[in-house]
């Protein structure tokens, strides 16, 4: 047993504390994971650390007091902590056992050798995890992620929502949704059981993906989570719903709550902060292409901004540009672009970046500046399959249910309502001032 002497106290590596049950030992280790405090079983809280040292990757210890502020203040994952007189335990106690069954000393034995080698590679056994940013997210992928917590809430008995960001965009999608029931079931604008107040927009970073993350109730953790604060989320999985990326929390996962002066922090917002300073990616296409330059507008020397922006802004009807792409439109077929009656041009558009999904309207005079004036059907039909990204050299029929990839294009949206004792409830948007290029 290797053992460290620092001057009045003899320190044992982490691999030989674990074998002291029973004895109280001093440990000298570094910080690899902070929970955050909660009631005990009994009358005080608790608080759990795991620490490392060269000996073993992994030891929990657990911290009782009266009051959270005679618990740890630990700042960051990589903190040194010295600890004296910890006692050491190991659990027996079956949650069930054969009436007949004793349990001997041999077996003891064995099942303490078999939980530390457990403990020491749990990550490997349960679920085999990696560090990834929002812009790399995938699917069937077990993934940590470190993001800070916006916003979180209540959506049914047993689940929360968080909305949380890490300075990157989600990667783009592809489109899956059946052209043709656009009229009766549009695709959904976003995942929210009840749509955010334009007060928590206004909080949201206006660059970067808000990414939204369903959460069973049985994570303790998630109601005490304060808006700002930054966590690590382990053994976290992601889905397409709607073509909208969506996180999940499981019984396996974890959540661990990061100081601003964690390193993986203050990398995050330093890359940022890069992001920032050029102009150019500020925009929501750092996981795509730069827009296709398939359309033109008549202010082009205007800066573009994200769709948030204009969702969390203080004025109801306001103009601004941005760069999106077409994921759907009712109606699709360019023999239906235009009222039979009246022959002017009513399309609804469903146009997204990577921080927001809307609907935007094209009507008359709008509708002849972006479609080139009233050209033929057959042209019109090919102006809106290379709108939303359908491939070439296919049947109406299959177009409509074919996987689809819309290229990012600029416009000039104008939001506008219908009701003037209801302007926020019936605030739309439509495109002007743009162009499909031929």
């Amino acid at each position: 047993m290797a053992v460290v002497d620092l001057g009045k106290y003899l320190y044992l590596p982490l691999i030989d504390a674990k074998k002291s049950i029973g004895l109280k030992v001093n440990l000298f280790a570094v910080v690899t994971e902070i929970s955050r405090p909660k009631r005990s079983r009994g009358h005080d809280f608790v608080m759990t650390l795991k620490v490392a040292d060269q000996s073993s990757p992994g030891l929990y210890v657990n911290f009782f007091a009266e009051d959270t502020g005679k618990l740890p203040n630990v700042q960051s994952n990589g903190d040194i902590i010295c600890l004296r007189r910890v006692v050491a335990r190991e659990s027996f106690k079956a949650y069930q056992t054969s009436i007949n069954y004793q349990a001997s000393n041999n077996e003891k034995e064995l099942l303490s050798k078999l939980r530390t080698h457990f403990y020491d590679h749990k990550s490997d056994a349960v679920m085999k995890s990696c560090l990834l940013r929002l812009n790399s997210v995938k699917t069937e992928t077990v993934f940590d992620l470190i993001c800070r917590v916006l916003h979180v809430c209540e959506i049914s008995d047993d689940q929360w929502m968080i909305y949380v960001w890490d300075g990157t965009d989600t990667p783009c999608a592809p489109c899956h949704k059946d052209l043709n029931a656009e009229g009766e079931d549009p695709l959904p604008l976003n995942l929210d059981i009840v749509p955010l107040s334009r007060k928590i927009l206004q909080t949201f970073p206006c660059v970067g993906t808000v990414f939204r993350i369903v959460v069973r109730k049985y994570f303790e953790e998630i109601p005490q989570l304060s808006d700002g604060c930054w966590v690590k989320l382990c053994n976290l999985t992601c889905e397409l719903h709607y073509g909208i990326w969506r996180g999940l929390l499981h019984g396996s996962s974890k959540v661990h709550i990061l100081s601003d002066e964690d390193e993986n922090v203050k990398s995050n917002m330093r890359d940022y902060q890069d992001r920032l300073a050029s102009g150019a990616r500020v925009q929501s296409l750092t996981c795509s292409p730069r827009h296709s330059y398939m359309t033109g507008t008549d202010f082009e020397k205007e800066p573009c901004v994200a769709l948030i922006k204009s969702l969390a802004c203080r004025k109801v009807t306001h103009k601004f540009k941005s760069i999106v792409r077409v994921v759907a439109a009712y109606p699709w077929k360019g023999e239906h672009l235009r009222s039979p009656v009246q022959g002017h041009y009513r399309v609804r558009l469903t146009l997204e970046d990577s921080t927001a999904r809307i609907h935007a309207y094209i009507h008359g005079d709008d509708g002849v500046k972006f479609f080139g004036g009233h050209p033929e059907v057959e042209k019109l039909s090919t102006k809106m399959r290379r709108l939303l990204g359908i491939k070439e050299n296919i049947g109406v029929e299959e177009a409509a249910t074919s996987v689809r990839d819309p290229p990012w294009v600029c416009c000039c949206l104008k939001s506008y309502y219908l009701d003037k004792s209801d302007t926020w409830g019936s605030r739309r948007y439509r495109i002007f001032g743009t162009y499909i290029l031929d």
